[in-house]
């Protein structure tokens, strides 16, 4: 059943209620009233017998034929006296609004010889009443044709902003993010129609912003297989290719003494050389490191490699209890701080650095701060941001980067700790 439907049920049930509750206190309000016309009505027929039998001339029926609730009726010659007959809804009235007691006929026999019939007579009542029940429902019927018919005018009108509101949810969720609602009508569909609006741009947006930030990805990871496929060829393939051909020198120079030490050295040098090239390459791409220290020693290799690689001055600062991290989670924390200190030096141009990550209550808690020359926000996030983003994510954080021109960067996460 529509919501329209509902709401025309709704509203019946209610004029039916109100409907009754006002025929209940007009039929309550009747039976007062009536009591006190028939009780004057009682004394007219009792005065009007009193004055046929005492002077049958003055009751004549031009003086009698225009009585309320009084009937006068001269009778025939062997005429039998009779009362009026009601049926249907007016007999059912006057069973309601009045006792059979007070319909009871007197019949005199004049002193002239004519006979007549004195009656109380509830039809006249009974009309009353009856019109009072039609005005009424009349009335209440007018009432809730209006009711309605306005409740289906408001109620199209709203379903007809719904209906506009579901074809174009319908049409986004297809993928069709430039549909807009129209900006008119009452404020209310104005601002639904500005905040759909808004919602549908920044899905557009943020869709562009992925395709940007997918392409962007796919460069990055063609970049990085280039660089190892470069490293593994032009660096640790031609120490490789250095320690075979002294390897086979070895066999030719057996009886060199001299030769063979110097060649032992040089591959000894390679092998170092070799050694160092993998461990970077291995650094590259995952951080052994935390693998064999605590998080707080790993951040501060970290720092003091960053530190002697860009001659910037980088302080850090542990809480002396960390909680214990999951393996993901450590990796994360990681990676962002080596992104942040890579933007640092890359775009801040500072000359000081504060780290800080701290344990407060049920929240871990990583400050990075420089005094380098800021920027001006809000800024286009790069693949650096979107990543570092992403991994606050992860963690189920927030991550927040605020930067001044001429105040430097600063970047806070706060990342929520599972309880134990």
């Amino acid at each position: 059943m529509s919501a329209l439907w509902r709401i025309n049920l709704w509203v019946c049930g209610f004029f039916a209620l109100v409907t009754l509750a006002c025929m209940g206190l007009l039929v309550h309000q009747a039976l007062a009233d009536v009591e006190r016309e028939l009780q004057s009505a009682e004394a007219v027929v009792e005065y009007l017998s009193e004055t046929a039998a005492r002077d049958p001339v003055n009751l004549q029926p031009r003086l009698t034929q225009s009585l309320r609730h009084v009937r006068v009726r001269w009778l025939g010659p062997g005429e039998a006296a009779r009362l009026p007959v009601q049926d249907g809804l007016d007999a059912w009235l006057g069973r309601l609004l009045f006792a059979e007691a007070r319909h009871s006929a007197r019949v005199l026999d004049l002193q002239d010889g004519r006979r007549v019939q004195i009656a109380v007579d509830p039809r006249d009542e009974i009309d009353e009443v009856w019109d009072s029940l039609q005005q009424l429902l009349s009335l209440c019927g007018l009432a809730l044709l209006l009711s309605l018919l306005t409740i289906r005018w408001a109620v199209r009108r709203g379903m007809g902003l719904l209906d506009d509101l579901l074809h174009a949810l319908q049409r986004v969720s297809d993928g069709q993010l430039k549909v807009r609602l129209r900006d008119e009508g009452v404020p209310e569909a104005r601002q639904l129609a500005a905040y759909f609006n808004r919602m549908t741009e920044a899905l557009a947006q943020a869709r562009t912003d992925n395709t940007q930030l997918t392409q962007t990805l796919l460069a990055v990871q063609e970049q990085e297989r280039t660089h190892l496929a470069q490293t593994l060829h032009d660096d640790l393939g031609q120490y490789l290719a250095g320690i075979r051909a002294q390897a086979c020198l070895l066999r030719l120079v057996v009886d060199q003494p001299d030769t063979v030490e110097r060649t032992v050295r040089e591959l000894e040098h390679n092998c170092e050389h070799l050694q160092q090239g993998f461990r970077a390459l291995v650094h590259d791409l995952y951080p052994v490191v935390l693998q064999h220290l605590p998080l707080a020693e790993a951040f501060a290799l970290l720092v003091e490699q960053w530190r002697g690689r860009q001659g910037v001055d980088c302080q850090l600062r542990v809480s002396a209890s960390l909680p214990p991290l999951s393996a993901p989670d450590k990796t994360h924390l990681y990676r962002l701080l080596q992104e942040a200190l890579t933007n640092v030096a890359r775009h801040a141009d500072a000359s000081q650095v504060r780290v800080r990550l701290q344990h407060c209550g049920s929240h871990l808690r990583l400050l990075i701060r420089d005094n380098g020359c800021g920027a001006q926000q809000p800024q286009r996030p790069g693949v650096g941001l979107h990543s570092m983003f992403e991994r606050a994510r992860s963690l189920g954080g927030e991550l927040r980067i605020i930067s001044h021109p001429g105040a430097g960067w600063a970047l806070a996460l706060s990342m929520p700790l599972e309880a134990s």
